[in-house]
């Protein structure tokens, strides 16, 4: 009898491809569509019909970590730009698989890949992989497939990933400068104290110089550094442990984040970073056609922040109970009242979710102008810091030489 190979559409509008024994042509396509396929292509072949769908196996790369999100935000628009152009997601998927770095993505999309063609939905398969798709990314790919707008949606999920990513990129350089000044006034007082110092004692002892209070303090400190210097090291590593172990906990986690969110100038960038965190993420979720209350707990998972999670879970379960979003969320004292009034208005007009997202971009430019002003304070700063540290430093070792050369006039 004859094989048949084909190509079909399953009734989730997936690709299949495998093969199937008939007489004829007519009787292969009614045996196809009898498996509640549709056929888009038959074609004759000598081989012998496989009883299961055609799965293609290939070697996977040994990974450890997670995914980076520039890689998953390029995915996502890259599945975005396909399925806006109509191609099925099978198809999308192999095509980016074809593109993609081995690396957890790769594995992650064979895998995907597979399961799609077993029936399950790309949801369904996304969600086995969380190192590379978080709970936030499956659920938002889980309303797109309801509603039949997965294009939509992944496009969404993209910009709000961008987004994410840009604010992160601005925090994350406006760090980086009062670290490198840091860390070049460590290594400077560092050389000061454990190279130069010690040669100052020298020629002090040799001409039993009267020393001032300022240079006994600078040797006790060289001297100190010289006899503990493990502890250089060893401070900022056992502050690192002591922090790993109280964010350990849950109440842990929220005394840090309490107490970040009130320190002086700082804690005002962390609380409109952390506001338009878990806005954005709401706004993107409600607009997704997520459940309201489903996309609550979703915010409260990936906020990272446990004071706004535990402002949402009052928030969660007000809803439950048939109170709206704005009552709860002013009653938190999180957020400031411009915030709960914008999402009040949005509640009453029904574009909550356009709120949401208007509070998440006033925020972010917000956090990205005051990031601006507190660098710009701290170069100043920084630099008079350096110079009386170091000069502090020259005076304090000059001074019993002069005091020696006037003596010797």
């Amino acid at each position: 009898m004859p094989v048949f190979q084909y190509e079909a559409m399953n009734a989730q509008g997936q690709e299949v491809r495998s093969e199937i024994e008939a007489a004829s042509q007519e009787e292969a396509v009614a045996k196809i569509r009898a498996l509640g396929h549709f056929p888009t292509q038959i074609r004759t072949t000598a081989r012998r019909a496989k009883p299961t769908t055609a799965v293609r196996k290939k070697s996977k790369t040994l990974t450890f970590g997670r995914i980076s999100s520039k890689q998953l935000t390029q995915f996502t628009r890259q599945l975005s730009t396909l399925q806006d152009a109509g191609l099925p997601i099978l198809r999308s998927l192999r095509i980016l698989d074809g593109q993609t770095k081995p690396g957890i993505l790769r594995n992650a999309l064979q895998d995907i890949i597979e399961d799609v063609e077993a029936g399950s939905t790309l949801s369904e398969a996304m969600e086995k992989h969380p190192k590379a798709f978080d709970r936030l990314y499956v659920h938002t790919v889980r309303a797109g497939e309801a509603g039949g707008v997965l294009d939509q949606i992944l496009r969404k999920l993209a910009e709000f990933m961008e987004k994410a990513a840009r604010l992160k990129r601005r925090i994350i350089g406006a760090i980086i400068y009062p670290s490198v000044v840091i860390g070049v006034t460590v290594i400077i007082l560092a050389g000061i104290m454990w190279g130069i110092v010690p040669k100052f004692v020298d020629i002090f002892d040799q001409f039993k110089i009267d020393l001032p209070s300022p240079t006994k303090i600078l040797i006790a400190v060289s001297n100190a550094l010289r006899l503990y210097w493990y502890l250089v090291p060893g401070i900022p590593i056992s502050f690192w442990v002591v922090l790993r172990l109280v964010k350990a906990s849950k109440g842990g986690r929220y005394a840090m984040d309490w107490l970040k969110m009130n320190i002086p100038i700082v804690g005002s960038i962390v609380n409109r970073t952390a506001v338009a965190r878990f806005t954005r993420t709401l706004g993107t979720l409600i607009a997704s056609g997520v459940p309201i209350l489903e996309a609550l707990n979703i915010t409260r998972d990936t906020v990272g922040n446990e004071v706004v999670a535990k402002a949402l879970s009052h928030v969660h379960d007000s809803i439950r109970e048939g109170e709206s979003i704005a009552g709860p969320l002013r009653q938190s004292g999180v957020v400031d009242p411009i915030v709960v009034n914008m999402v009040d208005v949005g509640e009453e007009t029904g574009e909550l979710d356009a709120m949401l997202i208007k509070v998440a971009d006033t925020y972010e430019e917000e956090v990205d102008q005051a990031v601006a002003n507190l660098v710009s304070a701290m170069e100043p700063l920084m630099i008079v810091f350096l110079g009386v540290t170091i000069g502090g430093i020259v005076i304090s070792l000059f001074m019993p030489l002069v005091a020696m050369i006037k003596n010797i006039r």
